[in-house]
């Protein structure tokens, strides 16, 4: 579209940027008709922690994106390593042999740093898609050791494992479900590690046993010769930030073995510095079967996921058939040596600086959740490294949620928006946090000061005094 007097483009209006989305745009775990009505909240830049929209406003994100801008927005460097690529070699198959300098030197660069076995890397375009991935290896490693009943998976319920059609099943939230014929008749799910709504309370012990008992009496109904892996987040996301104790994940690792299931750990959210260290496995010295990545792995500036898979399940599938018979599992972008650069160069910038920023901002962002757990809203606060939650309650003393009709999600969006930040707004009046790396104490301090405002500002409404225990 030109303007006709001056030959410059025209552009559309702001409004009609939103008018256009409105009649175009599909958004992503969305109700179309809600999305209608409400209108897109236009980004048009952003810098280190800020954003600003269309429209000027300038807002802190404290949620990096969807948990993925983890070294915050406008570093040029990323941006150079990108243009030089693209200038140089702006794609390469992986196909017939073929492979690129990036992709190769990045694989090389994650066997490195991930837990001791992991040495296998298969390159996806992002979260859903390595564990589809990794479902399509386990199916086939079992196959290949002459186990082919060994097909159904286990996973935990809150648990979030993407939105294909496979991995949507192995979530436990609802929305993915509904309307898609989910779950699939092999994927199941146990209990999730909730230490706030544990029946026996807070008790890291038990929180730890009845995961441990829930999956061997799952594997036992199901039958050990059945059951082929049990797929979990060091710390579930998308369920509301739900942080098990600490040897939550070792205990699993050993339950696994005893069982002779495969493990497979979805790291999409907590790798890369989100927990403290690299990744949550480190933590504990677990070394799953599998372990799956993205975002923060290019923090978002270029679509990239990763499938690491360990020697021993490699092994075993490479001798399983002739050599010149290929392994049917590809995709066209696996591998990108434009997102293989990034991702290089967003390892490199973790390692020179940013992981220590972001366990100084881990102190700052504990501190100000435990302040905050006093406020009259909030029943449970939760966090690890720059990974946390407040959750928000009726009743302190039964820790009663609210009802849908308060639409507490909804609300909170609004508020937060308007004071000035964004954070992920759960619909069991949970917000989430996953603030960058780069963030200061100062962003930290003024992150809190305008939640804080925001729940205030939701505690004087008439409604939700009445609805107060």
């Amino acid at each position: 579209m030109e303007n006709v007097l001056s030959g410059a483009p025209a552009f559309p209006s702001n409004q009609s940027l939103i008018d256009i989305d409105r009649r175009h745009l599909i958004h992503p775990v969305t109700s179309f008709r809600g999305h209608e009505a409400h209108g897109a909240r236009v980004l048009a830049s952003g810098d280190g922690m800020w954003l600003t929209d269309i429209d000027g406003k300038r807002v802190l994100d404290a949620f990096a994106g969807l948990w993925c801008v983890n070294v915050g927005y406008g570093q040029e460097s990323i941006v150079a390593v990108a243009a030089e690529q693209m200038r140089r070699l702006p794609y390469a198959t992986g196909y017939f042999h073929f492979g690129s300098e990036p992709a190769i030197l990045l694989a090389d660069k994650l066997a490195a740093l991930a837990p001791a076995g992991l040495d296998h890397v298969y390159f996806t375009l992002g979260g859903s898609d390595a564990v589809d991935s990794a479902i399509r290896y386990i199916t086939h490693y079992f196959n290949a050791i002459g186990k082919p009943e060994k097909k159904q998976f286990i996973a935990l319920e809150w648990g979030y494992h993407g939105s294909s059609s496979n991995g949507a099943g192995l979530t436990a939230l609802a929305n993915f479900h509904r309307g898609f014929d989910l779950p699939r008749p092999w994927q199941h799910h146990i209990a999730s590690p909730y230490p706030y709504r544990h029946p026996d309370g807070q008790d890291d012990c038990a929180v730890v046993a009845s995961t441990v008992a829930a999956l061997e009496a799952k594997v036992a109904e199901l039958g050990a010769d059945n059951v082929a892996a049990f797929c979990c987040e060091p710390i579930q996301g998308s369920g509301g930030v739900i942080v098990p104790p600490r040897g939550w994940l070792k205990a699993i690792r050993a339950a696994c073995d005893r069982l002779g299931i495969l493990l497979l750990v979805d790291e999409v959210i907590t790798g890369f510095g989100r927990t403290g260290p690299m990744f949550a496995c480190d933590d504990e010295g677990v070394s799953p079967d599998f372990m799956t990545l993205a975002k923060g792995l290019t923090s978002g500036y270029a679509p990239m996921g990763a499938l690491l898979m360990a020697d021993h399940v490699y092994q075993t599938i490479a001798d399983s058939a002739p050599a010149a018979l290929a392994v049917g599992h590809g995709f066209t972008y696996s591998g990108h040596p434009v997102s293989a650069a990034v991702g290089l160069e967003v390892i490199r910038l973790y390692e020179n600086g940013l992981l220590d920023n972001g366990l100084r901002a881990g102190a700052r962002f504990a501190h100000h959740l435990a302040r905050i757990r006093e406020h009259p809203l909030v029943g449970d606060t939760r966090e690890r490294g720059l990974l946390g939650a407040i959750e928000l309650v009726s009743d302190k003393r039964t820790k009663a949620g609210f009802g849908a009709d308060l639409d507490i999600a909804g609300r909170l969006s609004a508020l937060t928006w308007e004071n000035g930040v964004i954070v992920r707004c759960f619909a069991n009046a949970v917000i989430g946090f996953a603030p960058a790396l780069c963030c200061s104490e100062s962003e930290m301090d003024l992150i809190f000061e305008r939640v804080e405002r925001s729940l205030d500002q939701l505690l004087d409404m008439p409604d939700i005094r009445r609805a107060l225990g």
